[in-house]
């Protein structure tokens, strides 16, 4: 009798397992399945990169999460993330969520889109009243030193109680570039 209970037991625990598919699946898959980075795609983007835009120097930190819950999504994936730091002409910090870790970090990665070598993210940044929007980024050559980057602000409801809530538009906090090319350091 203990060995058809543990039979079943493993029978259960095998035919419960989720199953993995390529990370470019743009197919229905089951909920709790794995969207793996099967052909190591994601390896190339990891690291540091630099751009400068408006007297400004931004440094992008590009690390690879593996097997991460998409909650949204239901399923398990291998994403990239990105932490930055944004100084001055002078080398003044303006922004820096370098240290942020887990859930906390703002600019997390969804996937690429059917079709296109850009890969995609969502930006929410809970210390500027809740800014939001997506970044797409794109190696710009075979190379894979550069990386074409695109920052799509959505609207954002700015209420009375952010700081820079009677700030005239161009006098509002920048952390991003709209657009950049990113080298690789």
């Amino acid at each position: 009798m203990k060995n058809i209970i543990l039979i079943l037991f493993i029978l259960f625990t095998i035919s419960c397992k989720s199953q993995t598919y390529p990370l470019r699946t743009y197919t229905d898959i089951p909920d709790n399945s794995y969207l793996k980075d099967t052909n190591n795609e994601l390896a190339d983007y990891v690291g540091t990169w630099k751009a400068n835009w408006n007297s400004k120097t931004i440094f992008i930190y590009i690390s690879k999460e593996v097997n991460k819950y998409n909650s949204g999504l239901y399923v398990y994936i291998d994403s990239l993330i990105i932490k930055f730091k944004v100084t001055d002409i002078a080398g003044n910090i303006l922004f820096d969520n370098t240290n942020l870790t887990g859930d906390y970090v703002k600019i997390n990665g969804i996937n690429f889109r059917n079709g296109e070598n850009k890969y995609y993210f969502t930006y929410v940044d809970t210390d500027l009243c809740l800014r939001t929007g997506f970044v797409d980024i794109s190696f710009t050559d075979s190379t894979k030193t550069q990386l074409k980057w695109h920052y799509g602000e959505t609207e954002n409801l700015i209420d009375s109680d952010c700081f820079y809530y009677n700030y005239p538009p161009n006098q509002r906090p920048e952390p991003l570039p709209y657009n950049a090319v990113f080298t690789k350091q």
